[in-house]
């Protein structure tokens, strides 16, 4: 009787090293919520991962309302999004990327936006909780979660007739080895490598699917966890979810043999291999669950959407507690008299950004020279925007606005591929904001150097005339330009702002601060002298200049 006494002591043993296991393992985990509360995430995105991420927004991509490619790729909002992505499940990415490409035109949602924001900001404990149960959930690597639940759903349902045949061959088969052994064994034999083969060749072809079949499971057993605890704040969402989950409980029955719920690496889990190649009985449950989710897809869904959502509000959350300062924007649907009014807006990818204010409820110029800030301060315009409709919050001192359809127009480029000129992007681009401008919302458009694929003649007539359309439609536009004839051409239509720079001996400076009115400046001929060009360059060019401010027109080079 010994034996079962040490046997005992071993079972127990084991018992006891995995809770510690388990508790040393949730302890780092806690520890590393905390740790990485507030602060940029440090993770890396493979383009194939971007890909995965953008796909939940596909399905719901709205081409006149969302942030298209254009002004989000002006806008670097890839970049801001990783620096907000502290989202602990594959729902969270994918729904606050979509999230952040879909502005909200209703105050009600952005109110609870802010309140459940808020909320996880102040409330520590839960907060953690919850993003404990969500890493559980986990991400996908290579697929996005609600793409292959969508195709998952699209599955065509096959019999399981061909596994029960080839399960009862092998049966049959080795009921032979008794009565006719070497006949037996031979089919026997053959059986096996048969149904292991077939086995492989159907496992290949459904293996994404595992996957998500996989998560989903992980899914359900953590908002399981979740409900236990009472969080009154969530009672609205925990409802939803506790509904939703009882139709899943079909589901999650016997669902171990096709995912192993808790993958230890021992010698039983490998029996338990060889048992599914075998049997396919792994194969025949994950067609009988495959029927159950297409018949309960809306459902899935459901869940998926709510702890996208709540996971995308812990990640603003951190986001808010990582900024140096903002401020809750005050939305207006003023559809006819567009404005926007901020102070101390800031860029959140500059480092020691210099905040500037401006109040505006018609169309602006900006001029100035390069590097002076135009470009930055519009970008901070625009992104302040989106974030004020996302996630309902400013980087700013004090935020109010109409509520905005947002395009750019700034950091195009030549199109190689379909054998498009720089110039031809460009006015397409300006198109489409022109097209849109007619739309249910008014547009805040932004464009950097308007037609600076052409010359100085026609960029100057043509820009001025498309500058002037905007302010006939329902647009509010901010365009930064060195074409300084535009902000006399439209100064009936536009006001003017500016940035400075200033030459102190050998160097360039900029204060990066906004002032009210046209640029005056010319440092540009001067920039030549610094750089070292030669004293008759630079005297021929200045006398150039003042003959052209003269007369009006260009002295012909000798």
């Amino acid at each position: 009787m010994d034996y079962i006494f040490y046997i005992l002591v071993v079972t127990l043993g084991f018992v006891i090293l995995s809770i510690v296991g388990e508790y040393k393992q949730k302890k780092a985990l806690t520890q590393r919520l905390v740790e990485e509360w507030g602060i940029i995430p440090e993770t890396e995105y493979t383009s194939e991962k971007m890909e995965s991420i953008k796909t939940f927004y596909l399905t719901q991509k709205d081409n006149y309302m969302d942030v298209d490619d254009i002004t989000w790729n002006d806008l670097d909002m890839d970049e801001i999004y990783r620096r907000m992505n502290n989202t602990q499940s594959s729902l969270g990415e994918e729904y606050l990327y979509a999230l952040l490409r879909k502005p909200c035109f209703s105050s009600e949602e952005l109110e609870e936006r802010n309140r459940l924001i808020e909320y996880f900001k102040t409330h520590d404990n839960e907060r953690i909780l919850i993003q404990t149960k969500l890493n559980k959930v986990g991400k996908l690597r290579k697929i996005s979660a609600f793409e292959y639940a969508s195709k998952l759903s699209e599955q065509e349902q096959k019999s399981n007739a061909p596994h029960y045949l080839m399960a009862l061959a092998l049966i049959i088969s080795i009921a032979l080895i008794f009565v006719y052994p070497a006949i037996g064994v031979g089919l026997t034999i053959f059986s096996l490598a048969f149904n292991i083969i077939t086995y492989f060749k159907y496992k290949a072809i459904i293996e994404n699917f595992i996957i998500i079949i996989a998560f989903q499971l992980r899914l359900l057993d953590s908002i399981e966890g979740l409900l236990k605890v009472s969080i009154p704040e969530l009672e609205q969402y925990n409802k939803r979810l506790a509904t939703d989950l009882k139709t899943f409980r079909q589901y999650k029955r016997g669902s171990s043999i096709v995912v192993a719920r808790n993958v230890s690496g021992n010698i039983l889990e490998a029996l338990v291999d060889y048992y599914r190649m075998i049997s396919h009985h792994d194969l025949i449950k994950y067609n009988r669950m495959l029927s159950f989710f297409k018949k309960n897809k809306e459902a899935m869904l459901r869940i998926f959407k709510i702890v996208g959502f709540l996971d995308s509000m812990i990640a603003a959350a951190s986001f808010r507690d990582m900024v140096e300062y903002y401020s809750i924007p005050k939305l207006y649907q003023d559809k006819s008299h567009p404005k926007l009014s901020i102070t101390k807006v800031y860029h959140p990818l500059i480092k020691d950004p210099i905040p500037n204010s401006i109040t505006e409820d018609a169309c602006t110029l900006l001029t100035g020279s390069n590097a002076s800030g135009k470009s930055t301060f519009i970008k901070s315009l625009a992104i302040n925007q989106i974030l004020s409709q996302t996630i309902y919050t400013s980087l700013s001192e004090e935020f109010k606005a109409s509520y905005f359809v947002i395009y750019s127009s700034m950091a195009l480029k030549d199109n190689i591929l379909s054998n498009e000129s720089y110039f031809i992007v460009e006015i397409k681009s300006l198109k489409r904001i022109l097209d849109n401008s007619r739309g249910k919302y008014p547009i805040l458009c932004f464009v950097d150097e308007v037609l600076r694929g052409t010359n100085t003649l026609e960029r100057i007539a043509a820009s001025s005339r498309i500058l002037a359309s905007l302010t006939k439609e329902n647009a509010l536009c901010f365009a930064a330009t060195h074409d300084i004839e535009l902000t006399y051409i439209l100064e009936k239509h536009y006001s003017n702002y500016h940035f400075r720079e200033r030459i102190e001996g050998n160097q360039v400076l900029f204060d990066y601060k906004l002032y009210k009115g046209r640029a005056v400046s010319k440092n540009a001929i001067k920039l030549l002298k610094l750089l070292g060009y030669s004293k008759n360059i630079i005297a021929d060019a200045e006398a150039a200049a003042d003959e052209y401010m003269k007369t009006g027109e260009w002295t012909v080079h000798e």
